[in-house]
C-alpha cells in the first residue's frame, strides 16, 4: 500500500440545523509529511474529541481505489484528496482483506488497525448532500483508524508495510457490516469479541447481543 496523498484541515465553520459550528472534516493536501502522535496528527484539526482523535483514532486512512466510485457518484463536486476528511489517502488500501488488529510500518511509525470510520452530518456537508451517509454505509468500504503504536512521519509517496498479522481473522469490513445489521452473526461477533484491538467500548455495546 502507498501513501497517494497527506491531507489537514483548519476549522471551518458550518451551519446545521440552524446553529453555528465548526468542523475539521474539510481536509486538503499538503505537501510535507505528517507528524503522527499518539493521540493526533500535528497541527491537524480536530474539533469533535468525543468522537474523533484519541488513542484508537489518532489517524484515519481512507483508499484511493475508491475515489473513481464516489465521483460518478458526485460528480459536481469540486473534487481533491482528502474529501473523505482521510488524513492519509492510500493506495493499495482493501477493507476486506485487512484484519483488525494488523500492525504496520508507515514511514517511520508504526501503526495498528483499530476501527472503520462510521459516518455523521458532517461527511453530508462536505458532500453537499445527506443522503451519501445511507450510500456510504451500504457501500460498506469506510476506511480505518489507526492507533500510533510508535510515533513517526509519513510523507506522500511512503508504504504501509505488514509487520505483524493478527491471528483474529476479524476484518475491517466484518466491523463494519457487524455495526449495521441488525442480526448479529455468531461467528462474527464471537471474531468482534474477542479481538484485542476492538475498541473496549464498542465492545460494551455488543454485549447485549451475546
Amino acid at each position: 500500500m502507498k501513501i497517494i496523498s497527506t491531507n489537514l484541515g483548519n476549522p471551518v465553520t458550518i451551519t446545521w440545523n440552524g446553529k453555528e459550528e465548526q468542523t475539521g472534516i474539510y481536509k486538503y493536501p499538503v505537501d510535507h509529511a505528517l507528524e503522527l502522535n499518539k493521540t493526533i496528527i500535528k497541527d491537524d484539526t480536530i474539533i469533535d474529541k468525543i468522537h474523533h482523535g484519541g488513542i484508537n483514532k489518532a489517524c484515519y486512512i481512507f483508499s484511493s481505489n475508491h475515489y473513481p466510485y464516489w465521483k460518478e457518484q458526485f460528480p459536481n463536486l469540486d473534487w481533491d484528496w482528502g474529501m473523505f476528511g482521510e488524513n492519509l489517502t492510500v493506495e493499495g488500501l482493501d477493507e476486506t482483506q485487512i484484519r483488525v488488529g494488523n500492525i504496520y510500518k508507515l514511514g517511520s511509525a508504526l501503526v495498528q488497525m483499530t476501527q472503520p470510520r462510521e459516518p455523521c452530518y458532517k461527511l453530508g456537508v462536505r458532500f453537499q448532500d445527506q443522503s451519501i451517509l445511507k450510500k456510504f454505509i451500504d457501500y460498506g468500504l469506510p476506511g480505518t483508524y489507526l492507533k500510533i503504536l510508535e510515533e513517526g512521519l509519513v510523507k506522500k509517496g511512503d508504504t504501509m508495510e505488514l509487520v505483524e498479522e493478527s491471528k483474529n481473522e476479524l476484518t475491517v469490513s466484518q466491523f463494519y457490516q457487524l455495526l449495521y445489521i441488525r442480526k448479529k452473526p455468531k461467528e462474527l461477533l464471537h471474531l468482534f469479541m474477542t479481538n484485542s484491538a476492538v475498541p473496549e467500548y464498542k465492545k460494551e455495546k455488543f454485549k447485549k447481543f451475546l
